[in-house]
């Protein structure tokens, strides 16, 4: 079926949208929040892993990268890919950088870090309307000296305690039910 005009559109959508993120990622790499915000819709969205509520607007995204460069000056941000469907932008992003000044109550370390972030950008009328962002916190405040590692290693540890349990109770549950099988024969 040949390509008409509403859906060459269409299909150029996604290739817009990866431009428009692309574009923001690499103001953001210039430190042009200005640039940034203006990628913004005046009623953006923001939703972070762990919060509890939605940020909105770009004065609130301004204020998040704000708090991110005061903290890691000589951040670097990354994009190890990114793909769109429809109106979405999928981003996987690294972060490197060392920790110089405050974040999040943690004084500054010294300490580099790197990374990952996933992140989800809603795109409309060729503005960002909403982000998610699942960014690998624990990891950096492991590397910032904010978490002791001895701390991940045991929350790690606990997480594989449930699967040795079970496996356990599952090798136990077969020895029993072999043996009651040998008594009554």
């Amino acid at each position: 079926m040949p390509a008409t005009a509403d859906t060459a559109r269409t299909s150029d959508l996604p290739h817009a949208n990866i431009a428009l993120v692309q574009n923001g990622f690499s103001a953001l790499r210039r430190r042009d929040l200005d640039a940034c915000a203006a990628l913004l819709a005046p009623d953006f969205i923001i939703n972070l892993a762990g919060m509890p509520f939605q940020m909105r607007g770009p004065a609130a995204w301004r204020r998040n990268a704000e708090v991110l460069f005061a903290a890691f000056p000589d951040v670097q941000i990354h994009v190890d890919d990114i793909f769109a469907t429809g109106d979405k932008v999928a981003v996987r992003a690294r972060l490197t950088g060392t920790h110089t000044g405050p974040f999040l109550g943690n004084p500054p370390t010294g300490k580099r870090f790197e990374y990952q972030s996933n992140e989800f950008y809603r795109i409309a009328d060729g503005k960002i309307v909403e982000e998610w962002i699942c960014s690998d916190m624990l990891t950096l405040m492991t590397q910032i000296g904010a978490i002791p590692a001895r701390h991940l290693m045991l929350m790690w540890l606990a997480g594989f305690r449930v699967w040795i349990a079970a496996g356990l109770g599952l090798v136990i549950g077969a020895a029993l039910m072999l043996l009651w099988q040998l008594v009554r024969a």
